[in-house]
């Protein structure tokens, strides 16, 4: 496969962004139907959009080190704009407020997302690892399960599982065939399907990429996401990402999702928590 350039990367147009010559720190853009799921466009996918608009506004601290978006609508294909406000900028580190805005339908603008991030720049941190964590032990990739083997069901409501090459543990997708492990945990390798590497924003949108673990509880359905947290720890290398996603307690309806991301070189890349509703009873 040919790797994707930033220029005709789906991922880079679906973030892309202008500046709004007319209302300083505020950002156009468009989103596009193909990154889908459920009711809404993908919350890791509206959290990079945000991020991309901070990026632009602090050209010194090109990466968010922490970002936690709040997700107040869904949000649908079709015009968006987000507005920036630098709270601090100091030598290494920045603080900034992202709202992202869709019109309604009476045409006036409605806030859909709020973000708050700490950004610096991820190849300037030391190089110094101390951790107990490991990478999730996957067989692989060819031993896995692409999505072409994805019940179509799934992918009537999840269109941008197409812009993704995933290829899931098999231990993890006994609820594709009705037989869910009731662990809590979904796992796999991770690309963008035209070949795009990954990058930190990219990240931001592989933190919320696979299938909700409720489908392992089996729970299927749209599992939206009230809060996403995702902390960034290094500049991921090109090639496949490991990705685990689990949860340890669902109740009053509600559930956490955290997600560990690894490189190809074994790195620990990024970190998320993300505070998402429990799918609806099915029938």
């Amino acid at each position: 496969m040919t790797t994707a350039t930033a220029t005709d990367s789906e991922f880079d147009q679906a973030i892309a962004l202008e500046p709004d010559p007319g209302a300083p720190g505020r950002h156009l853009g468009e989103l596009g139907a193909g990154w889908q799921i459920g009711g809404g466009v993908n919350g890791g996918l509206l959290l990079a959009v945000a991020a991309n608009a901070l990026r632009q506004e602090l050209p010194e601290h090109p990466d968010p080190l922490s970002i936690s978006g709040y997700y107040l609508a869904p949000s649908t294909p079709g015009p968006v704009s987000v507005r920036t406000e630098t709270v601090r900028r100091g030598r290494s580190l920045a603080t900034a407020t992202a709202s992202l805005y869709q019109d309604d339908a009476q045409g006036a603008p409605m806030e859909k997302l709020r973000v708050l991030a700490s950004y610096g720049e991820l190849a300037a941190l030391t190089g110094e690892v101390r951790t107990s964590a490991a990478p999730p032990e996957l067989p692989p990739v060819q031993e896995c399960v692409g999505m072409e083997h994805a019940p179509p069901a799934l992918i009537e409501q999840a269109a941008l599982l197409e812009r993704f090459d995933l290829r899931l543990d098999p231990a993890t997708v006994g609820w594709a065939l009705g037989q869910p492990a009731n662990v809590g945990r979904i796992q796999g390798w991770f690309k963008l399907a035209d070949g795009r590497e990954p990058d930190p924003l990219a990240l931001l949108l592989v933190a919320d990429a696979l299938p909700p673990v409720t489908f392992d509880l089996g729970m299927p359905g749209w599992a939206p996401t009230i809060e996403l947290t995702v902390h960034l720890r290094a500049v991921p290398a090109a090639g496949w990402l490991r990705v685990s996603h689990a949860t340890r307690n669902l109740a009053g309806g509600y559930f956490e999702e955290d997600c560990e991301i690894w490189d190809s070189a074994g790195r620990l890349v990024a970190q998320s928590r993300q505070l998402a509703r429990a799918p609806r009873a099915q029938g």
